[in-house]
């Protein structure tokens, strides 16, 4: 082989290969769902839920950038996993306008819920446009709680020995986590829920010590190889994806997310997160 056909071949064989990741990136991964399992020791946590199990589901962005029924598809196969407890952290729509009500309350249908409980807070957008509309977060609690999904807006919940804690978002209209942390206590089984994990650098946190499952970052969706992602809506950039030790008594999970704000993934598969609860 003579230089100019190699050099012929090396660029027919990089477009080929940009054109594969790239159909990959697009079509591919952004479908191809992971069920995570984790292991979870809870302080306080009852023999009787040791071996339970709590799903997270985060950030389906119903809408019109994706066909939403991969969601559906999803929620399906993760039924069958018969859960205990399932929590959900945000981000259910990425609102445009009132379809999106529509288009929610139809993936609803297949909700997944707890043998024992079934808990979600709000993410920034569920606020709508801006994070600015309490309607379209008034209309999304609805949506959820007439589906058997308990929504936290700065609440806890005990189910079965197991207490909640669900933070409004950060972003949002209605973040007031002192009303909620007042009424923590710190003899009780308690796994904290907030969308942003920014909310894990506030300082309203102690004595709270255990697990908060987060969402918001979708893992940054496209992470270039043994490179961060590039993209993180967060302010913290420590806080891609996955488990993070605070280092304070704290763990923080950050779930990769179901959905997308756009159709591209690449080394960030949507997640599904299986935590299998044990004592501390």
């Amino acid at each position: 082989m003579n230089r100019k056909q190699f050099i012929k071949k090396s660029i027919l064989g990089t477009i080929g290969l940009g054109l594969t990741s790239g159909l990959y990136a697009w079509q591919i991964e952004p479908f191809f769902l992971e069920f995570v399992h984790k292991r979870m020791p809870v302080k306080n946590l009852p023999d009787e839920l040791v071996g339970k199990t709590v799903m997270q589901i985060s950030d389906l962005h119903i809408g019109n950038r994706f066909d939403y029924h991969y969601i559906i598809d999803s929620l399906i196969k993760a039924k069958t996993f018969h859960p205990d407890f399932v929590v959900y952290t945000g981000d259910y729509v990425t609102y445009e306008n009132e379809k999106q009500f529509r288009q929610l309350k139809e993936v609803l249908n297949h909700v997944v819920k707890g043998n024992l409980g079934t808990a979600a807070v709000l993410g920034n957008h569920d606020y709508g446009i801006n994070w600015s509309q309490q309607f379209v977060a008034d209309e999304i609690t609805q949506l959820l709680s007439n589906s058997g999904v308990t929504v936290l807006r700065n609440e806890q919940k005990n189910f079965y020995g197991l207490t909640f804690l669900g933070l409004d978002d950060y972003w949002g209209l209605n973040f007031r986590p002192k009303k909620v942390l007042k009424q923590l206590d710190t003899s009780k089984a308690t796994i904290a829920l907030c969308h942003n994990p920014d909310v894990c650098d506030k300082p309203m946190w102690k004595p709270y010590q255990g697990w908060i499952l987060s969402g918001h970052t979708h893992g940054g969706q496209v992470k270039p190889p043994f490179l961060d992602p590039p993209i993180l809506p967060v302010k913290n950039k420590l806080y891609t994806a996955g488990e993070i030790d605070l280092k304070d008594g704290r763990t923080l999970y950050i779930n990769r997310a179901l959905g997308h704000l756009w159709q591209v993934r690449m080394n960030v598969r949507p997640e599904i997160t299986l935590f299998a609860l044990e004592k501390a």
